[in-house]
């Protein structure tokens, strides 16, 4: 795992797969993000040992409270931002991969202010 791109991506992954209350597994996040079975597996190790995730001995991933912390933010931005680009006239396929991008490199205060403005949208204001 290179970055905290990559990272982030892992943990937005098992929190989205985790949604529903199913047990994540590898072969899962391999699926879900078009990996390998093996890089996958390495970057679990590395979140695990970096404290983020928890693997159980029937190898269910879970994740750990820092780690659910950075997955629903990232999550948060990546919903905000795709809903921001919709507003605008994106199509939504086009704003959730542009989303993708977007969620790991915005500043806070930009982030912040779009989530603003969409509020402000959204009340009528």
């Amino acid at each position: 795992m290179k970055n905290h791109e990559s990272r982030e991506n892992y943990l937005e992954t098992i929190l989205i797969l985790s949604a529903d209350g199913t047990s994540v597994r590898a072969i899962d996040i391999a699926a879900r993000l078009g990996f390998s079975r093996a890089s996958v597996s390495i970057a679990l190790k590395k979140l695990r040992d970096l404290g983020f995730i928890l693997v159980d001995d029937s190898q269910s991933v879970t994740l750990t409270p820092e780690g659910e912390a950075i997955a629903r933010r990232i999550h948060e931005r990546h919903s905000i931002i795709a809903s921001w680009l919709v507003s605008v006239g994106v199509s939504a396929e086009t704003a959730s991969l542009d989303a993708c991008k977007i969620e790991h490199v915005i500043s806070e205060e930009s982030f912040c202010a779009i989530r603003e403005h969409l509020s402000d949208l959204t009340s009528g204001q």
